[in-house]
Formats: structure tokens, sequence, C-alpha cells
């Protein structure tokens, strides 16, 4: 699969018009690959950043498969008439290539999380994917001036997948300087889906997935969280004022 999925734009950030079955089949390809391939799940609040963050937004460009993590991204992109039938969470992702890694025999590193949370995390998906071949893990608390040798650990550990759960930006900015020296054929940054796989963050029920609710359900269950659920309606504004601007002939802010 080399041609290009249908995208949108998203206040200047690509989206990539794909459901969970095709962001699979996609990345698995990658996996097997010569050429390492960034995979971005794009969020709410990232969007938001790439706007501020000149640096972030190349990365964003740069990525090979940019990926609807959000309602919020969800429904601007619906506006823009793209044909999206659900979101493709880092939690979703990372168990559907597991499960294929499993059936492929694709090695597979958990990098990122609070110290025992990867390790837990690959135990609990090499019980659920029998033959999921985990070559290495590593928590997230590591200084800047490692990364290059971990890159290294984790090129020698053969691992073909690369999941990164580091918090956004930091692991679509650490992919996308040290994927290549990885050797993963793929890098795909999950966010808190480490801690999903663990219980740590329970998630939503079914139902509240289904309606896109799962961020009112985190925020009842974590009222704590309410500062960062304030991006959405900061996004949802820059979207229609955005609109706004096109509709009057001007351009949009990229």
């Amino acid at each position: 699969m080399t041609e290009a999925p249908a995208s949108v734009e998203v206040l200047g950030c690509r989206l990539d018009c794909v459901d969970i079955e095709e962001a699979t089949t996609r990345i698995l390809a990658y996996a097997r690959g010569s050429r390492p391939a960034q995979v971005v799940t794009l969020g709410t609040e990232m969007v938001v950043a790439a706007r501020r963050d000149p640096t972030f937004r190349a990365t964003l460009a740069a990525s090979a498969l940019n990926v609807c993590d959000t309602v919020g991204v969800l429904w601007a992109a619906r506006r823009r008439g793209a044909r999206i039938a659900a979101r493709v969470t880092g939690v979703e992702l990372l168990e559907r290539l597991c499960a294929a890694a499993a059936k492929e025999a694709l090695p597979i590193y958990l990098l990122g999380g609070a110290p025992g949370v990867a390790i837990e995390a690959a135990q609990r998906l090499a019980e659920r994917y029998p033959g999921l071949r985990v070559a290495g893990v590593a928590d997230g608390y590591f200084p800047a001036e490692r990364s290059a040798r971990l890159a290294e650990e984790i090129a020698r550990s053969g691992a073909r997948m690369l999941f990164v759960g580091l918090g956004s930006p930091r692991q679509e900015l650490w992919l996308a300087e040290y994927l290549a020296a990885s050797g993963a054929g793929a890098g795909i940054g999950v966010g808190g889906a480490f801690d999903a796989v663990v219980g740590r963050v329970p998630r939503a029920p079914e139902r509240w997935q289904r309606l896109n609710l799962e961020w009112l359900y985190r925020l009842l269950r974590e009222p704590h969280r309410w500062r960062r659920q304030l991006a959405l309606p900061h996004f949802v504004a820059l979207v229609l004022i955005d609109e706004v601007r096109a509709s009057l002939g001007g351009r949009r802010r990229p």
C-alpha cells in the first residue's frame, strides 16, 4: 500500500482519512519495510500546540500517517467533508497492532510510562496475544542525553514496531529525531495507552465510547483534569473562526 490516503487539513495540520483497519494495514507495511515511518495519533491539544510551535508543526507535517485520536479532531474533520467513521485512538491502535504482530512474528518495543508500567503492559499484551514478541521495554523517565543510547538499544533489540508513550509533544519530537536510529520500521506515538492496558487509567464503557463521550467520562472520574478539557472549546472556537475567515475569502492561518 504505497498510495497516500485521502486527507484533510484541520487548522493547518494534515489528518489522514483512515479507519482502524486501514491504519493497521499501513502501519504493518511500514514495520515490514526498510524506511522508518512515524505515525501520529492526532489530538485536539496537539493541533492547538502546533499553531504556536513551528518545530512541532513541521514534525506533524513530516509524519507518514496522522490518524484521528480525539472527538474534537473528528468533529472538525467532518466539517471539512472528511469521511471518517470513528476515532483511531492510541490504545486501540496498540491492541490491533499487537494482535497482528503476534501473528506475523514482528517484534515490538514499548517506550514510556512511569517506572514499571511498560513492563506490566508488555506482560499483559503478551498474555492477550500469544506469540507476541516483546523485544524490550523502557520507561519514560530518562534524561534527554540518554536518548541516543536508548535508540541504539532499541536497534539492537531488533524491534520492528516502536510504541512510544511519552505524552505529546515529547513523543512526536523524540520519534522525529530518533526513529531512524532505532532501526524500527514504524514508530507510533500512543500517549497514555500503556496506562490503559494495565488498568491505571480505565477506559470509558463502550456505550460512552460509541457516543464519543470518553472525554466526559474521564472528566467525571478525574475532575482535576478540567484544565486540560479547556483545550476543546478553544479548539472549537479556532475551527469556527477559521471557517468564517475562509467564507470571507481570507487565508487560513497555517
